[in-house]
């Protein structure tokens, strides 16, 4: 299998675009070994790897190909679709607008959603949307359970015809066909993960900034992190500059929500809308961009995005009684965009990460309280139970432990 790699020693959040070398040098063997392992078993073509230590770049290397039919190998550079790691981009620019007084952590937004929807609100929506907040979005915790229901961020053909559109439904469509749905549970009572809440939350960040939500996302949040790479991807197979192709274990196909491109479709390029997840899934970036993000949170302050505190807020609890059982918090829980595990007397910092998948797609960071992050980028996801794709956290977990004991 090919590898290329990059092993530098610079400061993520002071260098730019620049990609320079220095003497820094890490054994990737560890790491080699574990995804080569994972992509084996799965048969997946590519996979990004980067790795800092106290917030310096300290390993990017590719695995495998990039476009398998023409024989370009996955580089440090290469894009991949984030999947849902678009979700702690979005919640870092929510928590600026809160930092700046734009927003309130618990301000209504309904006003949001009625200007969205024409300036008035629909006779049947559900009363219960009045008590749903940002942070309820942030969180998973506004009233929408699509286990019980659907996700309908993945309906966008059903909700256009509804509204009387050619389709695929947009963000802001889906929104209006939504305010006639009925919620699941009180909101702030329980946790149903939610792309819809994150979508709400880009036309959010839209109204209030009068920008569209990747410009602001690039000039507010990405730029000052030194990140210049980073877009929003196309859901159809006109990739953008070092982008991966996207695969499926078996070639599956999809019908197109694209009415112009009818048909059975590969599932990555048609089988969904993926402009419309933009703020809850259609980020692209390479992984040492999404490493150059998680240092850009770790000094949000000294980048001049958000104090310290304001950070902290976002890896803080739901209220009770989300997250608690027999009246204690869980082990682990949902903050603002991040998974969070506290940490103990000895080191108070959480473990903190999320996840991402796609058909095609299937992503990890991970920030770690010892000064360790990774991110690691895959163009093809398993739906084999006896290989998941989330054994890849324990696999890079034992490999950080084998390189920097």
């Amino acid at each position: 299998m090919k590898r290329r790699s990059l092993l530098v020693s610079t400061p993520l959040f002071m260098i730019g675009t620049s990609r320079g070398r220095s003497g820094g040098r890490v054994d990737s063997s560890a790491f080699d070994r574990e995804i080569e392992k994972f992509m084996k078993v799965r048969q997946v073509p590519g996979a990004s790897l980067a790795v800092s230590q106290q917030g310096k770049l300290v390993l990017a290397k590719g695995y495998g190909w990039a476009d398998r039919d023409r024989g370009i190998p996955v580089g440090t550079e290469t894009r991949f679709r984030l999947a849902s790691i678009s979700k702690p981009i979005t919640a870092a620019a929510v928590m600026k607008l809160i930092a700046d007084g734009k927003l309130g952590w618990d301000q209504s937004i309904l006003p949001f959603v009625e200007k969205i929807n024409g300036g008035s609100l629909p006779d049947e929506m559900d009363p219960r949307w009045r008590d749903i907040t940002i942070a309820h979005l942030l969180q998973h915790t506004g009233g929408w359970n699509r286990d019980t229901t659907f996700d309908p961020m993945f309906r966008p053909i059903p909700i256009a015809q509804d509204q009387g559109e050619k389709g695929p439904a947009g963000a802001e469509t889906v929104i209006r066909y939504m305010l006639k749905e009925p919620l699941q549970f009180d909101p702030g009572q329980d946790y149903s993960y939610s792309n819809f809440g994150y979508c709400v939350l880009g036309r959010v960040i839209e109204q209030f900034t009068g920008m569209t939500y990747e410009s602001y996302l690039k000039s507010e949040i990405l730029k000052p992190m030194g990140i210049v790479d980073m877009r929003i991807g196309r859901s159809l197979d006109s990739l953008a500059e070092r982008e991966s192709r996207y695969y499926m274990p078996h070639a599956e196909q999809a019908t197109s929500v694209f009415p112009e491109r009818p048909g059975k479709v590969p599932w990555p390029y048609g089988g969904f809308h993926l402009e419309a997840m933009d703020a809850h899934g259609g980020w692209i970036a390479s992984a040492s961009d999404l490493i150059r993000f998680a240092a850009g949170m770790e000094n949000s302050e000294e980048l001049g995005l958000f104090s310290k505190e304001d950070e902290q807020r976002l890896y803080q609890p739901p209220a009770p009684p989300v997250a608690r059982k027999d009246g204690k918090l869980t082990a682990a829980y949902y903050g603002g965009g991040w998974m969070v595990r506290p940490g103990g007397p000895d080191n108070p910092k959480p473990n903190l990460w999320h996840g991402g998948s796609l058909p095609g797609t299937s992503t990890l960071l991970v920030r770690r309280r010892d000064g360790l992050s990774w991110a690691v980028l895959f163009n093809q996801r398993s739906r084999d139970r006896d290989f998941p794709d989330g054994a890849i956290d324990p696999a890079m977990h034992r490999a950080a432990n084998a390189t920097f004991s």
